[in-house]
Order: structure tokens, then sequence, then C-alpha cells
């Protein structure tokens, strides 16, 4: 019997965010508009050999109310249970970008050196890039060795934003 895979809406400053949620854990929070949710989306679906419905769920009417006050300033950290889908390695990246605070970036580099994988920073920039569950896996904090801004699954603007919410100072 296939699981079902509740999914909302949330119109973000950044633009719609699509959520996903599987039993009480948030398993998506990705750029609607952009080419990455609908990868993930079916990632999702292939994984977990499940069903989706466009239903809400308390974990994501949880997760759209702690998005809201992240937006306005007043949340720096979240509390949703989620649900990563990916490799142990693109999971151990998430990991460790979850471990970069509220207000603070680290490089590529700063990552491949805290997963134990100095010459994979290429491979720890696809790891990122795949993250499904965006904003609360933070992967806008990492930015380039020259304090660059680089490739964000929302787009740069996005990472502007969400960066500029945190009071970083990044180059464009």
């Amino acid at each position: 019997m296939k699981q079902t895979i509740h999914i909302q809406y949330y119109n973000s400053p950044c633009g719609e965010i699509v959520l996903a949620s599987i039993g009480d854990e948030l398993c998506l929070c990705d750029w609607n508009e952009w080419p990455c949710a609908a990868r993930n989306k079916r990632r999702l679906l292939r994984y977990l050999n499940a069903a989706c419905t466009e239903e809400t769920s308390e974990v994501l009417e949880n997760t759209k109310q702690q998005l809201e006050e992240y937006f306005v300033g007043i949340r720096k950290t979240f509390d949703v249970k989620i649900h990563p889908i990916g490799t142990e390695f693109q999971c151990q990246v998430w990991r460790a970008l979850c471990e970069i605070p509220y207000g603070e970036t680290r490089t590529y580099k700063d990552i491949a050196q805290k997963v134990d994988n100095l010459k994979g920073v290429r491979a720890v920039a696809q790891a990122i890039g795949a993250n499904g569950i965006s904003i609360i896996i933070p992967c806008h904090r990492v930015i380039g060795s020259n304090r660059s801004l680089t490739g964000f699954a929302g787009g740069l603007d996005a990472k502007r934003l969400l960066l500029k919410i945190e009071s970083v100072n990044a180059s464009s």
C-alpha cells in the first residue's frame, strides 16, 4: 500500500514554495516555480513509494506558521520534524548545513571540510543543490569562497533576500 504525501503551497516573499509532509514530518520545502522542485518531488515519490494529495496536515500548517515568523524576522530556528530524502552523502552534507547558525555563512570548502571530503567540493555543491527542504535546511547560507552569491535553487534574488533577513552581507 502506498503512503500518502500531503502537499500545500506557501506564498513567501521570495516566491511560491511547495511544502510536503509524510506522517508527522516535513519532506519537502522547495521553490515551486523552479525545476528543482519537480525533480525533488519525483525523488520523494520514488523513494517513499508514495502518492500525493493536495491536502493540509498539522506539520504543513506548523511549517507555514514558522516560515511566516522567519520571514518577518522573529524566528531564527525551526523545530519542524524533517524527513530529508537523499543518499547518505547528501544527508551528511544537509546535516552539516543545519549546523550553520542563523546570520552566518559558510563556503562550499567549509562544508567539504566538515564532512571530511576536502577534495569533494563539487560533490558537496551538488548535494547542496539537491536539498529538498530549503530554508529549514539552510543551503542559502552557503556562499562562494570570495563571499559571492553562487547558485541557489530558488534563484539568487531569493538567496539575497534570505541572507538579508538574517542580516548577512554577501557580494552579488
